[in-house]
């Protein structure tokens, strides 16, 4: 085993791991067989060579020399001192001190600014490349697809590259950067010729660490030795936390194994089904309707306009239509999380429990039971014409979770798009809870909103001075602003007060929460602050960030989960969504904003209360996107080899398993293949469609899961040469190969494995499941 050595990469996860104990030119030669284990990953010997004029680095290895970084144009050189193993010198004009040390297995670089605000180090070319891409990818320099994709792409490091390495796949071998720190670097890309790409490191002023650096590594071109040599050096300061190690503090962590993750969209209470309109029309003349459209207009922001409308519509007619029946039930559903629903005029409920509660004052209420009061207003007016209240919202919560523990779904990880569908369906959560399952609720401290919004509730925070005094500044003075241009961003170092006092609000009442998901966290959005009051480092800021997750974590014990998971949040989360399959391609206006277009993902929002078009519909993707983001063959692995049994990664939410139209068997593939859970996105509606092929693919799937992310992730292999099937390793006795090509594939058993399947192996038995024949049958 390599000598354990003083570690300068940097891991604020380390820090909080303790705290919490087809016209594409594709390469043709396959991948070399790999199994290394990190503890033992190999550490290739090499000499260097400099001229400090230029900054031109070549690596020497077993007699064979390679260019590590392309040199820049000539410059003046002070201080040059040579030692033995190790050369410093200053460039006086770019106001920069370069130091390059030779240590056992590798180059040890440092960068230091003595005046300089940016500096553009390294440029670098290679035949290919293994980039830490969301989960991985393989580039090849001359590659059509990813010469327009990255034609003059410029990506902010800390959250385009999911671990803090690259590598260049050279002739002879291959160079790997890791990076000390992950702050203030742009990586630009050139592919005019073959493709390069530069860093370009910023010196904030609001930073007095003026340094950044690398440590360089020779390895061969495999993404098995290079994952693990990534790792090894992770391990070298106990970076990684496994999810073993993580579930001891937290046991609720294993129902995450072989769990598929759901959003459950229950955001309604009442649905025009659970309404009696003939019984409803006989009390059009209640005081209720008024207060209610006068509410609207106060409190939401499409007022009362489209309500007013289609009850005086209503109340002209002698029958109501679906569409006025939707709009009628939107607007009860939304004066049921109204704490201005009560009013003395309208509502004299002769419940024992609801006079209780007026008592105490609604202003002082949990938020819980405001709930709880406001159901039994409504139901004190509407009578029978509406069901009990513990029946309202079971079509899309308690009889889903019925049925599914019926068809044999023993674990899953539920997502409720906001707390509050739990607060007001507390019997839902509790009944998941009981049947083995994880809810969570959505929760959120990116964006800070200066006035209440219902339908956005996690972006305010009161009346309070926060939204001028606690958000971020940059350079030019502008504050930035919040997701979708709402708002302002929050600084996260003024942000744990708020998020102890609502998490404490959100639980105060036994909520049956287990588990908690925190958005844009892990996902490396992070900021310099250069508000006067409050200047923040982006090093600060990621603290900030892990500091109140690991709260939820360790405080609340739950099992957290947040956007992307970069892994210097690996020792705080147990799960993230977006890894797998990130946003695709956000900027594309035919996704995003074009409705006609055929690739336009959809709205956010459902007029039904049920899923929202963006995550129900399903689309195709331009091919572009497709080649780029899942095929196969320029898919890597690299997070999984270093944490498949510390982190648990899926899709991301807008492109759930079921989102792209004709690649749903290919991505359950990868889902055996990379051990993935898959992501649904259900209702009433989308579950009565969905339920038998998602029954039918778990009962394969799960227990796979289940042994499959208790293990580290030991070898992956490309089988043939255009690179279409492929194995992976778990331990020392699980294997998967995946056929995704056209053709029959024999495995080295003579075994015949068919297109679009997969087969596990375990103890030398080889298990082969026909995804293709789970969609057709079910």
């Amino acid at each position: 085993m390599f000598m354990k050595k003083k570690i300068i990469i940097w891991s604020v996860a380390a820090a909080m791991a303790v705290s919490i104990l087809a016209g594409c030119e594709r390469e043709e030669e396959q991948e070399r067989i790999s199994s290394t284990s990190a503890s033992t990953v190999e550490r290739k010997d090499f000499t260097f060579d400099i001229n400090p004029a230029t900054f031109d680095l070549t690596i020497e290895q077993d007699g064979v020399r390679e260019q590590a970084a392309a040199p820049m144009p000539e410059s003046k050189v002070t201080e040059l001192k040579r030692e033995a193993d190790k050369v410093e010198w200053t460039y006086p004009e770019r106001k920069m001190k370069v130091a390059l040390e030779k240590k056992p297995g590798y180059l040890d670089i440092t960068l230091q600014s003595t005046g300089a605000e940016r500096f553009q180090w390294p440029k670098v070319s290679a035949d290919s490349y293994i980039l830490p891409l969301w989960e991985g990818k393989f580039v090849p320099g001359r590659d059509a697809n990813w010469k327009t994709f990255l034609q003059d792409e410029t990506m902010t490091w800390s959250e385009s590259f999911s671990m803090n390495f690259f590598a260049l796949n050279k002739k002879h071998y291959s160079f790997v950067y890791i990076l000390k720190q992950p702050f203030n670097h742009e990586v630009h890309f050139d592919t005019k010729d073959d493709i390069q790409f530069q860093l370009d490191h910023e010196f904030p002023s609001v930073n007095p660490d003026r340094t950044y650096g690398f440590r360089l590594y020779v390895a061969d071109s495999d993404p098995v030795q290079i994952a693990g040599l990534y790792k090894s050096v992770l391990e070298e300061k106990s970076a990684i936390v496994t999810l073993a190690q993580k579930a001891k503090a937290n046991p609720e962590i294993e129902k995450l194994y072989g769990a598929p993750h759901i959003y459950l969209w229950n955001n309604d209470l009442l649905t025009p089904e659970e309404i009696n309109w003939p019984q409803w029309r006989a009390g059009l003349k209640s005081p209720l309707y008024p207060w209610v459209s006068k509410l609207l207009a106060q409190y939401t922001e499409d007022g009362s306009k489209e309500f007013d409308t289609v009850f005086k519509q209503v109340s002209a007619q002698d029958h109501v239509e679906k569409y006025q029946k939707s709009v009628i039930v939107r607007a009860l559903n939304q004066v049921l999380k109204m704490k201005e629903l009560y009013n003395a005029d309208v509502f004299q409920p002769s419940d024992a429990v609801a006079r209780q509660l007026i008592q105490q004052g609604v202003a002082a209420l949990s938020e819980q039971k405001l709930y709880q009061l406001n159901k039994m207003l409504l139901k004190s007016v509407l009578l029978d014409a509406v069901g009990p209240i513990e029946d309202w919202g079971k079509a899309n919560s308690t009889d889903i979770v019925r049925e599914m523990s019926q068809l044999g779904i023993k674990k899953a990880w539920i997502g409720l798009p906001n707390w509050i569908n739990g607060l007001m369906n507390p019997k839902f959560v509790e009944q998941a809870d009981q049947a083995g399952y994880l809810v969570a609720p959505y929760d959120s401290y990116h964006s800070i909103h200066d006035k209440e919004n219902r339908d956005w509730n996690t972006a305010y925070f009161g009346d309070g001075p926060l939204y001028e005094q606690a958000t971020i500044t940059n350079k030019k003075g502008e504050k930035v602003k919040g997701f979708l241009g709402r708002g302002r961003k929050l600084n996260p170092t003024l942000a744990l007060p708020l998020v102890k006092q609502r998490v404490q609000s959100i639980m105060q009442d036994g909520i049956s929460y287990r588990s908690w998901f925190v958005d844009a966290d892990a996902t490396g959005e992070i900021y310099d602050d250069y508000s006067p009051g409050h200047p923040t480092t982006q090093e600060q800021d990621m603290k900030a960030r892990l500091e109140r997750m690991a709260y939820i974590a360790n405080e609340k014990k739950m099992v957290v989960g947040s956007e992307t998971g970069n892994d210097f949040a690996s020792g705080v989360i147990a799960f993230a969504h977006g890894l797998e399959t990130p946003v695709i391609k956000w900027g594309d206006p035919d996704m995003r904003v074009n409705k006609s277009s055929e690739y336009y993902v959809g709205g956010y929002y459902s007029t039904q209360g049920g899923i929202p078009e963006r995550y129900r519909k399903q689309v195709p993707v331009k091919e572009l996107y497709k080649r780029i983001y899942i095929d196969p063959a320029y898919s890597l692995p690299l997070y999984k080899l270093v944490y498949n049994d510390s982190v648990i990664t899926t899709h991301h939410w807008e492109w759930g398993s079921f989102k792209i139209k004709d690649a749903v068997v290919e991505r359950m593939m990868t889902e055996f293949l990379y051990n993935v859970p898959p992501l649904y996105h259900l209702d009433q509606q989308q579950w009565a469609k969905d339920k038998q092929t998602i029954a039918a693919y778990l009962k394969e799937w799960a227990p796979f899961h289940q042994q499959a992310v208790t293990r580290p992730m030991t070898g992956f292999r490309i089988l043939t040469p255009d690179r279409l099937v492929q194995s992976t390793a778990f331990g020392s006795d699980l294997k998967v190969i995946a056929n995704y090509s056209a053709a029959d594939y024999r495995d080295e058993q003579g075994t015949v494995i068919k297109p679009r399947t997969v087969v596990i192996y375990e103890g030398g038995h080889g298990k082969a499941i026909d995804l293709s024949a789970i969609m057709k049958a079910s």
